[in-house]
Protein backbone atom coordinates (compact mmCIF):
# COMPACT_ATOMS: atom_id res chain seq x y z
CA UNK A 1 0.00 0.00 0.00
CA UNK A 2 1.27 3.29 -0.90
CA UNK A 3 1.86 5.75 1.46
CA UNK A 4 -1.32 8.20 2.16
CA UNK A 5 -3.24 5.39 0.22
CA UNK A 6 -1.75 6.51 -2.94
CA UNK A 7 -3.99 9.96 -2.40
CA UNK A 8 -2.55 13.46 -3.32
CA UNK A 9 -4.00 16.74 -4.65
CA UNK A 10 -7.10 17.12 -3.57
CA UNK A 11 -8.26 13.48 -3.07
CA UNK A 12 -5.41 13.75 -0.09
CA UNK A 13 -7.17 17.28 1.09
CA UNK A 14 -10.62 15.95 1.12
CA UNK A 15 -9.19 13.16 3.24
CA UNK A 16 -7.66 15.11 5.55
CA UNK A 17 -10.93 16.75 5.75
CA UNK A 18 -13.01 13.96 6.23
CA UNK A 19 -11.04 13.10 9.58
CA UNK A 20 -11.50 16.64 10.53
CA UNK A 21 -14.86 16.92 10.12
CA UNK A 22 -15.30 13.21 11.84
CA UNK A 23 -13.65 15.00 14.52
CA UNK A 24 -15.55 18.38 15.14
CA UNK A 25 -19.13 16.05 14.01
CA UNK A 26 -18.11 14.25 17.64
CA UNK A 27 -17.60 17.65 19.39
CA UNK A 28 -21.28 19.13 18.46
CA UNK A 29 -23.18 15.83 18.54
CA UNK A 30 -22.40 15.85 22.25
CA UNK A 31 -23.19 19.00 23.00
CA UNK A 32 -26.29 18.53 21.17
CA UNK A 33 -27.29 15.24 22.50
CA UNK A 34 -27.22 15.66 26.23
CA UNK A 35 -29.42 18.54 26.46
CA UNK A 36 -32.14 15.72 25.18
CA UNK A 37 -30.20 13.23 27.97
CA UNK A 38 -31.19 15.73 30.68
CA UNK A 39 -35.08 15.83 30.61
CA UNK A 40 -35.35 12.13 29.23
CA UNK A 41 -37.42 10.74 32.19
CA UNK A 42 -35.30 7.33 32.31
CA UNK A 43 -31.99 8.64 32.46
CA UNK A 44 -34.05 10.74 35.36
CA UNK A 45 -34.97 7.97 37.56
CA UNK A 46 -31.39 6.42 37.07
CA UNK A 47 -30.00 9.48 38.48
CA UNK A 48 -32.66 11.58 40.57
CA UNK A 49 -29.81 14.26 41.90
CA UNK A 50 -29.90 15.84 38.50
CA UNK A 51 -33.40 16.67 38.48
CA UNK A 52 -33.16 17.09 42.27
CA UNK A 53 -30.17 19.37 42.83
CA UNK A 54 -28.75 22.00 40.30
CA UNK A 55 -25.30 22.09 40.85
CA UNK A 56 -25.89 18.31 40.34
CA UNK A 57 -27.66 19.39 36.99
CA UNK A 58 -24.39 21.57 36.09
CA UNK A 59 -21.68 19.55 36.59
CA UNK A 60 -23.18 16.99 35.19
CA UNK A 61 -23.48 18.79 32.00
CA UNK A 62 -20.23 21.06 32.52
CA UNK A 63 -18.00 18.42 33.25
CA UNK A 64 -16.98 17.51 30.00
CA UNK A 65 -16.04 21.15 29.13
CA UNK A 66 -13.66 20.85 32.43
CA UNK A 67 -12.09 17.52 31.26
CA UNK A 68 -11.84 19.51 27.72
CA UNK A 69 -9.82 22.25 29.43
CA UNK A 70 -7.11 20.00 30.85
CA UNK A 71 -7.15 18.34 27.62
CA UNK A 72 -6.39 21.56 26.05
CA UNK A 73 -3.28 22.28 28.41
CA UNK A 74 -2.29 18.56 27.44
CA UNK A 75 -1.98 20.07 24.02
CA UNK A 76 -0.16 23.48 25.08
CA UNK A 77 2.48 20.99 26.72
CA UNK A 78 3.09 18.27 24.63
CA UNK A 79 1.66 18.96 21.33
CA UNK A 80 4.19 20.72 19.55
CA UNK A 81 6.90 18.16 20.94
CA UNK A 82 4.72 14.80 19.95
CA UNK A 83 3.45 16.20 16.64
CA UNK A 84 0.11 17.59 15.33
CA UNK A 85 -1.43 13.87 13.55
CA UNK A 86 -0.29 12.05 16.86
CA UNK A 87 -1.81 14.72 19.51
CA UNK A 88 -5.32 14.06 17.37
CA UNK A 89 -4.94 10.54 17.49
CA UNK A 90 -4.22 10.35 21.34
CA UNK A 91 -7.26 12.57 21.97
CA UNK A 92 -9.49 10.26 20.07
CA UNK A 93 -8.78 7.50 21.74
CA UNK A 94 -9.46 9.38 25.07
CA UNK A 95 -12.77 10.45 23.29
CA UNK A 96 -13.74 6.59 22.94
CA UNK A 97 -13.06 5.23 25.87
CA UNK A 98 -15.30 8.52 27.93
CA UNK A 99 -17.84 7.90 25.53
CA UNK A 100 -17.78 4.12 26.50
CA UNK A 101 -18.30 4.67 30.41
CA UNK A 102 -20.72 7.01 29.56
CA UNK A 103 -23.32 4.49 27.75
CA UNK A 104 -22.44 1.73 30.32
CA UNK A 105 -23.11 4.00 32.93
CA UNK A 106 -25.52 2.65 36.10
CA UNK A 107 -23.92 5.27 38.52
CA UNK A 108 -23.46 9.10 38.54
CA UNK A 109 -19.71 9.35 39.46
CA UNK A 110 -19.17 6.84 36.56
CA UNK A 111 -21.04 8.85 33.55
CA UNK A 112 -19.01 12.06 34.71
CA UNK A 113 -15.88 10.57 35.23
CA UNK A 114 -16.89 9.06 31.17
CA UNK A 115 -17.81 12.42 30.24
CA UNK A 116 -15.00 14.27 32.07
CA UNK A 117 -12.64 11.73 30.22
CA UNK A 118 -14.41 12.05 26.91
CA UNK A 119 -14.26 16.05 27.32
CA UNK A 120 -10.27 15.57 28.03
CA UNK A 121 -9.74 13.80 24.43
CA UNK A 122 -12.16 16.92 22.83
CA UNK A 123 -9.91 19.54 24.74
CA UNK A 124 -6.94 17.46 23.07
CA UNK A 125 -8.69 17.37 19.18
CA UNK A 126 -9.79 20.70 19.19
CA UNK A 127 -6.70 22.54 20.11
CA UNK A 128 -4.25 20.65 17.11
CA UNK A 129 -6.70 19.99 14.45
CA UNK A 130 -7.94 23.56 13.44
CA UNK A 131 -4.35 24.07 12.99
CA UNK A 132 -3.29 21.06 11.53
CA UNK A 133 -5.64 22.03 9.05
CA UNK A 134 -4.39 25.39 8.23
CA UNK A 135 -1.19 24.15 7.95
CA UNK A 136 -1.75 21.53 4.95
CA UNK A 137 -4.21 23.79 3.22
CA UNK A 138 -2.97 26.86 0.82
CA UNK A 139 -3.62 30.08 1.97
CA UNK A 140 -6.81 31.25 -0.57
CA UNK A 141 -8.33 28.32 0.93
CA UNK A 142 -7.80 28.34 4.66
CA UNK A 143 -10.53 29.28 6.26
CA UNK A 144 -12.92 27.83 4.04
CA UNK A 145 -11.38 24.46 4.89
CA UNK A 146 -11.06 25.64 8.68
CA UNK A 147 -15.12 26.47 8.86
CA UNK A 148 -15.76 22.70 6.97
CA UNK A 149 -14.94 21.67 10.23
CA UNK A 150 -17.03 23.38 12.47
CA UNK A 151 -20.06 22.98 9.84
CA UNK A 152 -19.37 19.13 10.77
CA UNK A 153 -20.02 20.04 13.76
CA UNK A 154 -23.35 22.02 13.88
CA UNK A 155 -24.43 19.00 11.31
CA UNK A 156 -24.33 16.43 14.57
CA UNK A 157 -25.43 19.30 16.57
CA UNK A 158 -28.52 19.48 14.50
CA UNK A 159 -27.93 15.28 14.00
CA UNK A 160 -28.16 14.69 18.02
CA UNK A 161 -31.36 17.03 18.43
CA UNK A 162 -33.88 15.54 15.65
CA UNK A 163 -32.38 12.23 17.59
CA UNK A 164 -33.60 13.52 20.83
CA UNK A 165 -36.70 14.62 19.20
CA UNK A 166 -37.31 10.77 17.83
CA UNK A 167 -36.71 9.16 20.77
CA UNK A 168 -38.99 10.91 22.95
CA UNK A 169 -41.63 8.66 21.67
CA UNK A 170 -39.59 5.60 23.30
CA UNK A 171 -38.99 4.38 26.85
CA UNK A 172 -36.46 3.37 29.12
CA UNK A 173 -32.70 3.13 28.72
CA UNK A 174 -32.90 3.34 24.86
CA UNK A 175 -33.93 7.32 24.64
CA UNK A 176 -30.84 8.17 26.53
CA UNK A 177 -28.62 5.66 26.27
CA UNK A 178 -28.63 4.85 22.08
CA UNK A 179 -27.86 8.60 21.76
CA UNK A 180 -25.06 8.59 23.79
CA UNK A 181 -23.75 4.83 22.10
CA UNK A 182 -23.99 6.76 18.85
CA UNK A 183 -21.23 8.95 19.22
CA UNK A 184 -19.07 5.68 18.97
CA UNK A 185 -19.15 5.82 15.40
CA UNK A 186 -17.35 8.95 14.91
CA UNK A 187 -13.99 7.04 16.53
CA UNK A 188 -14.87 4.09 14.38
CA UNK A 189 -14.47 5.97 10.88
CA UNK A 190 -11.74 8.70 12.12
CA UNK A 191 -9.28 6.97 13.90
CA UNK A 192 -8.20 4.94 11.16
CA UNK A 193 -7.99 8.06 8.56
CA UNK A 194 -5.52 9.69 11.32
CA UNK A 195 -3.50 6.59 10.68
CA UNK A 196 -3.44 7.47 7.25
CA UNK A 197 -2.83 10.95 6.76
CA UNK A 198 0.24 12.93 6.80
CA UNK A 199 2.12 14.76 9.72
CA UNK A 200 1.97 18.84 9.02
CA UNK A 201 4.63 20.40 6.81
CA UNK A 202 4.92 23.40 8.48
CA UNK A 203 5.59 21.15 11.94
CA UNK A 204 7.94 18.52 9.69
CA UNK A 205 9.84 21.89 8.72
CA UNK A 206 10.19 23.25 11.66
CA UNK A 207 11.62 19.80 13.38
CA UNK A 208 14.32 19.67 10.83
CA UNK A 209 12.51 17.29 8.71
CA UNK A 210 12.77 19.29 5.89
CA UNK A 211 12.87 16.56 3.09
CA UNK A 212 9.68 14.71 4.02
CA UNK A 213 8.09 18.41 4.57
CA UNK A 214 8.75 18.86 1.06
CA UNK A 215 7.16 15.67 -0.08
CA UNK A 216 4.27 16.34 2.23
CA UNK A 217 3.69 19.77 0.75
CA UNK A 218 3.76 17.98 -3.14
CA UNK A 219 1.38 15.10 -1.97
CA UNK A 220 -1.30 18.18 -0.65
CA UNK A 221 -0.40 20.70 -2.99
CA UNK A 222 -1.82 18.90 -5.77
CA UNK A 223 -2.36 16.40 -7.90
CA UNK A 224 0.97 14.01 -8.74
CA UNK A 225 3.77 17.14 -8.24
CA UNK A 226 6.67 16.56 -7.83
CA UNK A 227 9.07 17.92 -5.45
CA UNK A 228 11.03 19.76 -8.14
CA UNK A 229 7.52 21.58 -8.85
CA UNK A 230 7.72 25.49 -8.82
CA UNK A 231 4.73 26.11 -7.12
CA UNK A 232 5.84 23.38 -4.17
CA UNK A 233 9.29 24.62 -3.91
CA UNK A 234 7.91 28.40 -3.79
CA UNK A 235 6.41 27.09 -0.44
CA UNK A 236 8.52 25.10 0.86
CA UNK A 237 11.26 28.34 0.93
CA UNK A 238 8.59 30.62 2.18
CA UNK A 239 7.95 28.42 5.36
CA UNK A 240 11.94 28.06 5.80
CA UNK A 241 12.49 31.63 5.29
CA UNK A 242 9.46 32.29 7.84
CA UNK A 243 11.12 30.03 10.22
CA UNK A 244 14.60 30.86 9.88
CA UNK A 245 13.65 35.05 10.82
CA UNK A 246 11.52 33.29 13.57
CA UNK A 247 14.01 31.48 14.47
CA UNK A 248 16.31 34.62 14.82
CA UNK A 249 14.52 37.02 16.75
CA UNK A 250 14.01 34.50 19.30
CA UNK A 251 13.92 35.04 22.93
CA UNK A 252 13.97 33.47 26.24
CA UNK A 253 10.10 32.95 27.58
CA UNK A 254 10.20 35.78 30.41
CA UNK A 255 10.26 37.76 27.60
CA UNK A 256 7.64 36.57 25.36
CA UNK A 257 5.59 36.73 28.79
CA UNK A 258 6.42 40.22 29.39
CA UNK A 259 5.78 41.28 25.61
CA UNK A 260 9.17 42.68 24.93
CA UNK A 261 9.66 39.47 21.77
CA UNK A 262 9.96 40.87 17.65
CA UNK A 263 6.68 38.52 17.28
CA UNK A 264 4.46 39.95 19.45
CA UNK A 265 3.33 36.04 20.56
CA UNK A 266 1.71 37.40 23.79
CA UNK A 267 -0.22 39.77 22.08
CA UNK A 268 -1.30 36.97 19.22
CA UNK A 269 -2.34 34.48 21.93
CA UNK A 270 -4.53 36.79 23.82
CA UNK A 271 -6.10 37.75 20.41
CA UNK A 272 -6.49 34.19 19.56
CA UNK A 273 -8.27 33.19 23.31
CA UNK A 274 -9.88 36.38 23.11
CA UNK A 275 -11.99 35.31 20.08
CA UNK A 276 -12.43 32.12 21.92
CA UNK A 277 -13.63 34.01 25.19
CA UNK A 278 -16.26 36.12 22.91
CA UNK A 279 -17.76 32.89 21.51
CA UNK A 280 -18.69 31.23 24.87
CA UNK A 281 -20.16 34.58 26.14
CA UNK A 282 -22.27 34.83 23.75
CA UNK A 283 -24.53 32.53 25.58
CA UNK A 284 -24.60 29.96 23.12
CA UNK A 285 -23.51 27.14 25.53
CA UNK A 286 -26.14 28.23 27.65
CA UNK A 287 -28.81 27.39 24.99
CA UNK A 288 -26.91 25.07 23.48
CA UNK A 289 -27.16 22.62 26.69
CA UNK A 290 -29.91 24.35 28.23
CA UNK A 291 -32.32 25.09 25.09
CA UNK A 292 -35.43 22.07 25.72
CA UNK A 293 -34.61 23.21 29.55
CA UNK A 294 -35.40 26.93 29.04
CA UNK A 295 -38.49 25.90 26.34
CA UNK A 296 -40.37 23.80 29.19
CA UNK A 297 -39.11 25.37 32.47
CA UNK A 298 -39.08 29.25 31.59
CA UNK A 299 -41.23 29.30 28.80
CA UNK A 300 -43.73 26.57 29.70
CA UNK A 301 -43.53 24.51 26.53
CA UNK A 302 -44.08 20.49 27.00
CA UNK A 303 -41.20 18.55 26.53
CA UNK A 304 -41.82 17.30 23.20
CA UNK A 305 -42.70 20.66 21.76
CA UNK A 306 -39.39 21.82 23.22
CA UNK A 307 -37.38 19.04 21.74
CA UNK A 308 -38.81 19.62 18.62
CA UNK A 309 -38.10 23.30 18.44
CA UNK A 310 -34.57 22.72 19.50
CA UNK A 311 -34.14 20.34 16.72
CA UNK A 312 -35.95 22.74 14.44
CA UNK A 313 -33.50 25.42 15.64
CA UNK A 314 -30.41 23.49 14.89
CA UNK A 315 -31.40 22.91 11.62
CA UNK A 316 -31.82 26.23 10.38
CA UNK A 317 -28.57 26.79 12.47
CA UNK A 318 -26.89 24.48 10.27
CA UNK A 319 -28.47 26.62 7.43
CA UNK A 320 -25.75 29.34 8.82
CA UNK A 321 -22.78 27.64 8.95
CA UNK A 322 -23.17 26.63 5.62
CA UNK A 323 -23.91 30.29 4.60
CA UNK A 324 -20.69 31.31 6.58
CA UNK A 325 -18.70 28.75 4.32
CA UNK A 326 -19.13 30.34 1.19
CA UNK A 327 -18.77 33.63 2.75
CA UNK A 328 -15.79 33.54 5.79
CA UNK A 329 -12.86 33.91 3.17
CA UNK A 330 -14.68 36.11 0.69
CA UNK A 331 -15.98 38.84 3.68
CA UNK A 332 -13.16 38.55 6.33
CA UNK A 333 -13.02 37.77 9.63
CA UNK A 334 -13.52 41.14 11.19
CA UNK A 335 -16.69 41.73 9.78
CA UNK A 336 -18.23 38.89 10.52
CA UNK A 337 -17.50 39.66 14.23
CA UNK A 338 -19.02 43.13 13.93
CA UNK A 339 -21.84 41.69 12.39
CA UNK A 340 -22.01 39.22 15.00
CA UNK A 341 -21.90 41.34 17.98
CA UNK A 342 -24.50 43.93 17.16
CA UNK A 343 -26.82 41.07 15.93
CA UNK A 344 -26.84 39.08 18.60
CA UNK A 345 -27.01 41.98 20.45
CA UNK A 346 -30.28 42.92 19.14
CA UNK A 347 -31.48 39.31 19.17
CA UNK A 348 -31.01 38.95 23.30
CA UNK A 349 -32.92 42.71 23.81
CA UNK A 350 -35.88 41.58 21.84
CA UNK A 351 -35.81 38.38 23.81
CA UNK A 352 -35.54 40.07 26.92
CA UNK A 353 -38.03 41.99 26.56
CA UNK A 354 -40.65 39.56 25.11
CA UNK A 355 -39.83 37.09 28.29
CA UNK A 356 -40.87 40.31 30.85
CA UNK A 357 -43.83 41.13 29.02
CA UNK A 358 -44.65 37.22 28.88
CA UNK A 359 -44.77 36.77 32.80
CA UNK A 360 -47.52 39.17 33.15
CA UNK A 361 -49.65 39.49 30.25
CA UNK A 362 -49.48 37.76 26.61
CA UNK A 363 -47.55 34.81 27.61
CA UNK A 364 -48.10 32.69 24.24
CA UNK A 365 -47.63 35.14 22.09
CA UNK A 366 -44.50 36.69 23.77
CA UNK A 367 -43.07 33.06 24.52
CA UNK A 368 -43.37 32.67 20.75
CA UNK A 369 -41.27 35.62 20.00
CA UNK A 370 -38.50 34.92 22.39
CA UNK A 371 -38.30 31.34 20.65
CA UNK A 372 -38.30 33.10 17.42
CA UNK A 373 -35.30 35.20 18.59
CA UNK A 374 -33.42 32.25 19.33
CA UNK A 375 -33.94 30.75 16.16
CA UNK A 376 -32.23 34.07 14.94
CA UNK A 377 -29.59 34.49 17.47
CA UNK A 378 -28.43 31.27 16.12
CA UNK A 379 -28.68 32.21 12.67
CA UNK A 380 -26.50 34.99 13.37
CA UNK A 381 -24.37 33.59 15.38
CA UNK A 382 -24.09 30.51 13.05
CA UNK A 383 -22.46 32.91 10.39
CA UNK A 384 -20.25 34.74 12.58
CA UNK A 385 -18.79 33.77 15.77
CA UNK A 386 -19.82 29.88 15.62
CA UNK A 387 -16.77 29.37 12.96
CA UNK A 388 -14.79 32.94 13.31
CA UNK A 389 -12.88 31.92 16.49
CA UNK A 390 -11.48 28.54 15.27
CA UNK A 391 -10.17 29.20 12.07
CA UNK A 392 -8.82 32.65 14.10
CA UNK A 393 -6.89 30.97 16.72
CA UNK A 394 -5.77 28.31 14.06
CA UNK A 395 -3.71 31.34 12.11
CA UNK A 396 -2.87 34.04 14.26
CA UNK A 397 -0.19 32.73 16.00
CA UNK A 398 3.91 32.14 14.83
CA UNK A 399 4.89 29.07 13.94
CA UNK A 400 6.75 28.33 17.14
CA UNK A 401 4.01 29.58 19.30
CA UNK A 402 1.10 28.09 16.86
CA UNK A 403 0.16 24.66 19.36
CA UNK A 404 0.60 26.52 22.35
CA UNK A 405 -1.22 29.44 20.98
CA UNK A 406 -4.20 27.37 19.53
CA UNK A 407 -4.08 25.23 22.88
CA UNK A 408 -4.82 28.07 24.93
CA UNK A 409 -7.79 29.24 22.70
CA UNK A 410 -8.97 26.16 22.88
CA UNK A 411 -8.47 25.80 26.85
CA UNK A 412 -10.10 29.66 27.20
CA UNK A 413 -13.12 28.45 25.07
CA UNK A 414 -13.74 25.32 27.27
CA UNK A 415 -12.77 26.81 30.51
CA UNK A 416 -15.32 29.74 29.79
CA UNK A 417 -17.69 26.75 28.41
CA UNK A 418 -17.78 25.35 32.02
CA UNK A 419 -18.45 28.37 33.56
CA UNK A 420 -21.46 29.01 31.14
CA UNK A 421 -22.66 25.56 31.54
CA UNK A 422 -22.31 25.13 35.42
CA UNK A 423 -24.07 28.18 36.39
CA UNK A 424 -27.34 28.43 33.86
CA UNK A 425 -29.74 26.32 35.37
CA UNK A 426 -29.62 28.58 38.27
CA UNK A 427 -29.04 32.11 36.55
CA UNK A 428 -31.76 31.50 34.54
CA UNK A 429 -34.27 30.20 37.56
CA UNK A 430 -32.71 33.59 39.16
CA UNK A 431 -32.59 36.22 37.33
CA UNK A 432 -35.40 34.83 34.04
CA UNK A 433 -35.20 37.60 31.48
CA UNK A 434 -32.52 39.87 32.93
CA UNK A 435 -29.98 36.70 31.82
CA UNK A 436 -31.03 37.51 28.14
CA UNK A 437 -30.36 41.16 28.48
CA UNK A 438 -26.78 40.44 30.58
CA UNK A 439 -25.32 38.65 27.49
CA UNK A 440 -27.12 41.53 25.26
CA UNK A 441 -24.73 43.78 27.07
CA UNK A 442 -21.66 41.19 26.93
CA UNK A 443 -22.09 40.83 23.44
CA UNK A 444 -22.38 44.44 22.61
CA UNK A 445 -18.86 45.29 23.93
CA UNK A 446 -17.33 43.29 21.66
CA UNK A 447 -17.61 45.51 18.72
CA UNK A 448 -15.56 47.76 19.39
CA UNK A 449 -12.83 45.50 20.43
CA UNK A 450 -12.66 43.79 17.25
CA UNK A 451 -12.83 47.24 15.03
CA UNK A 452 -9.79 49.10 17.41
CA UNK A 453 -7.78 45.65 18.14
CA UNK A 454 -8.48 42.44 15.79
CA UNK A 455 -6.34 42.85 12.29
CA UNK A 456 -7.69 40.68 9.19
CA UNK A 457 -6.43 37.58 8.34
CA UNK A 458 -8.09 36.69 5.65
CA UNK A 459 -6.44 36.59 2.36
CA UNK A 460 -2.94 36.59 4.28
CA UNK A 461 -0.70 33.55 4.11
CA UNK A 462 0.73 32.29 7.49
CA UNK A 463 3.92 34.21 6.75
CA UNK A 464 2.39 37.41 6.06
CA UNK A 465 1.04 37.12 9.25
CA UNK A 466 4.41 36.72 11.05
CA UNK A 467 5.40 39.89 9.13
CA UNK A 468 2.11 42.38 10.20
CA UNK A 469 3.19 41.46 13.68
CA UNK A 470 6.86 42.00 13.12
CA UNK A 471 6.66 45.45 11.21
CA UNK A 472 3.77 46.91 12.81
CA UNK A 473 4.46 47.37 17.02
CA UNK A 474 1.28 48.46 17.29
CA UNK A 475 -1.97 47.73 19.37
CA UNK A 476 -4.32 50.16 18.20
CA UNK A 477 -5.99 49.54 14.63
CA UNK A 478 -6.97 53.32 13.97
CA UNK A 479 -3.97 54.51 11.81
CA UNK A 480 -3.13 51.26 9.72
CA UNK A 481 -5.45 50.58 6.96
CA UNK A 482 -3.64 47.69 5.72
CA UNK A 483 -4.12 45.76 9.46
CA UNK A 484 -8.22 46.29 8.74
CA UNK A 485 -8.36 45.84 4.98
CA UNK A 486 -9.78 42.64 3.28
CA UNK A 487 -7.26 42.22 0.16
CA UNK A 488 -4.02 41.66 0.86
CA UNK A 489 -1.64 44.99 1.03
CA UNK A 490 1.22 45.30 -1.25
CA UNK A 491 3.61 45.36 1.37
CA UNK A 492 3.42 41.62 2.38
CA UNK A 493 3.71 40.93 -1.23
CA UNK A 494 6.85 42.98 -1.41
CA UNK A 495 7.93 40.99 2.13
CA UNK A 496 7.48 38.11 0.65
CA UNK A 497 9.50 38.47 -2.01
CA UNK A 498 12.43 40.06 -0.01
CA UNK A 499 12.01 36.96 2.61
CA UNK A 500 12.64 34.32 -0.54
CA UNK A 501 15.66 36.33 -2.11
CA UNK A 502 16.96 36.32 1.61
CA UNK A 503 17.13 33.00 1.91
CA UNK A 504 18.55 32.24 -1.66
CA UNK A 505 21.78 34.69 -0.94
CA UNK A 506 22.07 33.04 2.68
CA UNK A 507 22.15 29.54 1.23
CA UNK A 508 24.61 30.93 -1.91
CA UNK A 509 22.30 29.69 -4.01
CA UNK A 510 22.68 25.94 -3.00
CA UNK A 511 19.67 23.89 -3.38
CA UNK A 512 17.33 26.93 -4.44
CA UNK A 513 15.54 27.76 -7.90
CA UNK A 514 17.10 31.44 -8.34
CA UNK A 515 13.96 31.71 -11.20
CA UNK A 516 11.68 30.28 -8.06
CA UNK A 517 11.31 33.65 -6.07
CA UNK A 518 10.56 35.70 -9.27
CA UNK A 519 8.09 33.35 -10.31
CA UNK A 520 5.94 32.99 -7.30
CA UNK A 521 5.90 36.67 -6.61
CA UNK A 522 4.51 36.79 -9.87
CA UNK A 523 2.02 34.76 -9.65
CA UNK A 524 0.74 36.17 -6.41
CA UNK A 525 1.09 39.87 -7.79
CA UNK A 526 -1.21 38.02 -10.47
CA UNK A 527 -3.44 36.98 -8.05
CA UNK A 528 -3.86 40.28 -6.25
CA UNK A 529 -4.42 42.33 -8.80
CA UNK A 530 -7.56 39.68 -9.39
CA UNK A 531 -8.48 40.02 -6.11
CA UNK A 532 -8.75 43.88 -6.03
CA UNK A 533 -10.88 43.81 -9.37
CA UNK A 534 -13.09 41.72 -7.48
CA UNK A 535 -13.09 44.12 -4.56
CA UNK A 536 -13.73 46.84 -6.43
Amino acid sequence: MKKHLGLTGRPLVALLTVGYGLSFSWFGYDQGVFSGVLISEDFLQHFPKVKENHNVSGITSSCFSLGAFVGAIFAFTWGEKIGRRRTIIIGAFCNLVGAVLQVAAFQLPQLIIGRLINGFGMGITSATFPIYQAESIKAKNRGRFVVIGSVCNTFAYMLANWMNYGLYFTSGPLSWRFPLAFQLLFPILSIPIMFVLPESPRWLINHGRLEEGLETIAALWGKNLTIEHHEVKAEYYSIRAAIEEERAGQVPLMQVLTGRDKHKNLRRVILGAGTQFMQQFTGVNALGYYMPTILTVQLGFSAGTAKLLAACNATSYLGAALVCLIIIDKVGRRILMLYGSIGCCITYIIAAIAMKVGETRETYRMGSLTVAMFFVYYVIYGTSYAKVPWVYSSEINSIAWRTRGAAVAAATNWICGFCITQYTDIAVTNMRWGFYLLFAMIVLCYAPIVYFFYPETAKRTLEDINYMFDEYDTIFLGKHKELRQLSRPQAFIDAEFDRLSALRLVNNGKDYDEKLDTDHVEDIKSSKSKESVEHV
